[in-house]
């Protein structure tokens, strides 16, 4: 079994722009509707128009309501400390500390355009 997430956003240049220049995804697949699929080792992540979701479809967010509500990506690193290096040398706004938590690993914490939560972790050795 593999994961695969796919996010609906409201502007897929800035979100392709956000996981390629901040995060180091690689564009693998790009459609003419928009539909993007990204890569970054085994993680893989796509990109499509929240505006092709129906009103009633459950994944909408209504106005007023923040995307991903609920959910925390989580990014799991070899480097942590080199890819806390490129997120804040991106210039990306809103970059938590790169903290070491109780549980053993370190991480640091952001956002990405749409307000989807993400997790930068350091893997488990």
């Amino acid at each position: 079994m593999q994961l695969l997430l796919e996010l609906f956003v409201d502007d897929l240049q800035r979100s392709r722009d956000f996981f390629t220049g901040v995060l180091g995804f690689e564009v693998r697949a790009e459609q003419a509707s928009g539909y993007t699929s990204l890569s970054n080792g085994d993680a893989l992540i796509s990109l499509n128009d929240r505006k092709l979701l129906g009103d009633d479809h459950p994944i909408q967010a209504h106005a007023g309501e923040r995307l991903g509500r609920g959910i925390e990506i989580v990014l799991s690193v070899a480097d942590i400390d080199a890819a806390f290096e490129k997120v804040t040398a991106s210039g990306w706004p809103d970059v938590s500390e790169l903290g070491e938590r109780p549980w053993g690993l370190r991480d640091f914490r952001l956002a990405d355009p749409d307000g989807y939560y993400l997790r930068i972790s350091s893997m488990r050795t």
